[in-house]
């Protein structure tokens, strides 16, 4: 049981200092392009030019279509989900 103190306390203390960095990172405006003007999502693309060829339909060129990719994340999805659940039982088990 002393263990998973620790381990608590390692993880709130892994918490804080991912926040103050977060805030640190944000006040400096570290990793911003000025020449990439994104508002808000600055920090989510500034790093990836041109990303809205990523988005767009009549862009993406695949031979797969991506309703097949949907289906096929939304079935991973479910799996890892399920996954979960049962490591998550054993979890309880144990303690």
């Amino acid at each position: 049981m002393n263990t998973m103190k620790t381990m608590k306390k390692i993880s709130y203390v892994i918490l804080i200092l991912s926040f103050i960095a977060a805030l640190y990172i944000m006040m400096t405006h570290m990793g911003l392009s000025k020449e990439l003007n994104f508002g808000a999502g600055a920090y989510y693309y500034a790093d990836i030019p041109e990303f809205e060829r990523y988005i767009r339909d009549d862009v993406y060129e695949s031979q797969v279509s991506i309703w097949i990719i949907m289906v096929i994340f939304l079935i991973w999805r479910a799996v890892m989900y399920k996954l979960w659940l049962y490591i998550d039982s054993r979890k309880e088990d144990k303690y």
